[in-house]
Formats: C-alpha cells, sequence, structure tokens
C-alpha cells in the first residue's frame, strides 16, 4: 500500500501548468515552388517546421540566422525563433522561392 500512495504523490507533482508546456509550433509547406504561408507571424520563442511536399528538393535559408540542408518530398527542417524581428528566407536552390517569418 506504501507504494501506491508514493505512485500517486509522484503523479501529482508531475502535472505540468500551461505556462511549463513548450512554446508552440507552427508550419510552412513546401509546394508547387513556394512557401505556403508565405508570411507568418508567430510568437517569440515558437519553433516553426518546414515539410517539403514537392517532388524536388528545397531548403530554407535565412542567412545568418538558420540553413536547412536539401530536403527531399516529406522531409522536414525546424528553427526555433528566440528574438522577435522579421525574418525573410528563401530556397537557395530556387531563390525566387521566398517567405517572411515575423516574431512578436
Amino acid at each position: 500500500m506504501p507504494l501506491i500512495i508514493a505512485l500517486l504523490l509522484l503523479a501529482g507533482s508531475l502535472n505540468v501548468s500551461a505556462n511549463d508546456q513548450p512554446p508552440s509550433g507552427a508550419e510552412v509547406k513546401i509546394d508547387n515552388f513556394s512557401f505556403g504561408p508565405q508570411t507568418l507571424t508567430i510568437p517569440a520563442g515558437a519553433t516553426v517546421t518546414w515539410t517539403n511536399r514537392d517532388d524536388i528538393p528545397h531548403t530554407a535559408v535565412s542567412d545568418g540566422v538558420f540553413k536547412s540542408k536539401a530536403m527531399d518530398t516529406d522531409e522536414k527542417f525546424s528553427h526555433t525563433f528566440e528574438k522577435p524581428g522579421t525574418y525573410a528566407y528563401y530556397c537557395s536552390l530556387h531563390p525566387k522561392m521566398t517567405g517572411k517569418i515575423i516574431v512578436q
């Protein structure tokens, strides 16, 4: 019986409040030679995940901030944005593909 009480006490101490949750995430889909959404607004501390849905490789690059490897179909890349600001990015393989992350 003492073991059951100890386990119940331990389980109660593992409750996590909403403030302890990891930062929320957001997604950008790469499809048809474009980033969608092209402009994304997120809170500081959020993680953005890019997923390549095209049948050819793409990258996500913001000079001096982040740089993915060439992602094949269904591959993903994530970056956490800690500081507020506007981060322009592009595909280094197809530079006309551009996007923007606005961190508040």
